[in-house]
């Protein structure tokens, strides 16, 4: 069984301070995060599995699936989850100018303020009385690759995103991966606090969907939570 280091090590969390690795507490609390979707028949069935347990996570969408899947998109607001911007085009930071990437954020972040509008102004008359459009339009980022140059990260800090990494990597996406071994990355490693990566794709799904029930299941066994980011 091929396991990988899934944990994010203490040093590199300390070379880059002003990201967000993970949630500070002493509560059984863990944080769930899905990249890539929305997608077809994975996102929604990742929202059934996540409601059976009473979970809630957050969710890196791309810009353009977004717009090529809004009816998905708006699942995962009308269940109640965070959402955060993982570009348009899911770049890579590293082979596009600052302009260019900072551009492809921006893009997402208006098909985001959008959304958020549109269901801030219905308010009055669904489950989100009590929500603000700030409690919605949180500005979350996270760089697809989890690389970017350091110009990029700086601007986009300077627009008011909170850039969140990762205490560990499910590697959900690695084909070489065995189902079992991606649940050992997770269930060896997270503890209170640990924000962890899932992906809500077609590339990922054979492992997402024999790991996230059975982590929601070992979690809940052991009175963990599941909060989405904020």
């Amino acid at each position: 069984m091929k396991i990988i280091p899934a944990k994010t090590p203490d040093f590199v969390k300390t070379l880059f301070p002003n990201f967000i690795w993970n949630i500070d507490t002493k509560n059984k609390a863990l944080y769930l995060t899905f990249d890539d979707g929305p997608t077809p028949e994975i996102t929604d069935w990742v929202l059934q599995t996540l409601k059976d347990y009473d979970a809630k996570a957050t969710f890196f969408c791309i810009g353009n699936n977004i717009e090529k899947h809004p009816e998905i998109f708006q699942n995962i607001i009308d269940e109640g989850h965070s959402i955060g911007n993982h570009t348009y085009n899911h770049l890579k930071g590293w082979k596009h100018t600052t302009t260019d990437y900072i551009k492809d954020v921006e893009k997402t972040q208006r098909h985001l303020n959008s959304k958020f509008q549109t269901l801030n102004s219905k308010t009055q008359d669904s489950q989100f009385d009590n929500l603000e459009f700030e409690d919605w339009n949180l500005k979350l980022f996270r760089p697809p690759y989890g690389k970017f140059k350091s110009k990029q990260s700086k601007q986009i800090q300077e627009l008011g995103y909170k850039i969140v990494m990762w205490d560990v990597l499910s590697y959900d996406w690695d084909q070489s991966v065995s189902e079992e071994a991606c649940l050992k990355n997770v269930t060896s490693v997270a503890k209170e606090g640990s924000i962890i990566v899932f992906h809500d794709s077609v590339k990922a799904s054979r492992n997402l969907m024999y790991v996230l029930p059975k982590v929601l299941e070992y979690y809940s066994a052991r009175g963990f939570v599941f909060h989405s980011l904020s």
